[in-house]
């Protein structure tokens, strides 16, 4: 069987837990940052994971990670 190629852009965004999940960055940290609430901004910082119906479609993204 071939190796799988590792898809580019996926592998800067997302990374695999020890336990399996896959974790991925919030959006709406880039601009316009003084229209949005501290509350906001702060929540925003942290790391989300992928929700289970798109983990799979990234999961074969990201083969070797």
């Amino acid at each position: 069987m071939p190796k799988l190629k590792t898809h580019s852009a996926s592998k800067k965004r997302f990374r695999v837990t020890a336990t399996g999940k896959i974790k991925r960055g919030q959006a709406w940290r880039n601009h316009r940052l003084i229209s949005k609430s501290r509350k906001a901004k702060k929540h925003h910082r942290l790391g989300a994971y992928v929700s289970a119906a798109q983990e799979a479609t990234i999961k074969k993204l990201i083969p070797y990670k």
